[in-house]
């Protein structure tokens, strides 16, 4: 019991701690999620019909040991294992590794993409440690959403479609109907032709395309600064705001000034 708890202490400091080692390997574990997830996104466009494995399963080797080591650091460990996030990895190592003794399916190949939710781990990390992302995290914040959104669609789509539909082939051609279908562009080179793909398609234009234009003007619009107006508690103005939009209250926003 002694070993147990001197473990769990070690991996709840390397998880949790505030140390330079703790830092240092938290940005070995950043730095690795975003390998995976670049990893998993070319792989699905570029090759997705590979038949050797050895990085899938190396992979899938290093994330079943950042599981195990997630799961004796956790306070609550039901409670971890009850995530959507630590699901979400279970799932992917488990597509990892059922290729060695099954055919490697097609909802295989993209299901990986679930890896990507661990943007918001990343997000969350950077919040803490990086002041730079502290001041554009309403825009970083929305582009990971963009992403997130717009490649679990084409996933969806790639599962539902690829048997069906002679137009879908591969990834990269799901990834082309999402985004033009997202952006009212509507090329017609690729169609939906049976029932499921048309009911999908109308759900992507209802849902989706509202989502997406919303995603994007919030990574493009003027960003905002967080200040509480005193009178009447709205908390987002302009940089250069002078008077409060809601209220009129005059407000003092501390800049860093410009430099003639």
């Amino acid at each position: 019991m002694a070993e147990k708890s001197d473990l769990q202490s070690r991996l709840r400091q390397l998880y949790f701690g505030h140390s330079y080692s703790a830092r240092i390997f938290r940005y070995v574990l950043l730095a690795f999620d975003l390998i995976t997830i670049a990893y998993f996104i070319v792989s699905a466009i570029a090759d997705p019909d590979r038949h050797h494995h050895e990085v899938d399963y190396a992979i899938a080797a290093v994330l079943a040991l950042d599981y195990v080591a997630r799961l004796i650091a956790a306070g609550s460990r039901w409670r971890y294992m009850a995530s959507f996030t630590s699901l979400a990895d279970v799932v992917v190592v488990i597509s990892l590794i059922i290729p060695a003794f099954f055919e490697n399916f097609a909802f295989l190949r993209v299901i990986r993409m679930l890896r990507l939710l661990r943007s918001y781990h990343l997000l969350k990390e950077l919040r803490d440690t990086s002041k730079w992302f502290r001041r554009n995290e309403e825009i970083l914040q929305s582009t990971v959403n963009l992403f997130v959104f717009i490649f679990v669609i084409t996933a969806i789509v790639f599962v539902l479609e690829h048997d069906r539909n002679e137009n879908i082939n591969n990834y990269l051609d799901a990834l082309y109907f999402t985004v033009t279908t997202l952006t009212t562009t509507g090329f017609g080179d690729i169609t939906m032709t049976d029932t499921v793909g048309r009911l999908l398609t109308v759900l992507i234009m209802i849902f989706g395309v509202a989502l997406f234009l919303r995603l994007v003007q919030t990574i493009f619009r003027p960003s905002k600064v967080n200040l509480p107006c005193p009178d009447c508690g709205l908390s987002r103005h302009d940089p250069d705001a002078v008077h409060c939009k809601h209220c009129g209250r005059t407000l003092n926003i501390p800049t860093e000034g410009t430099w003639d």
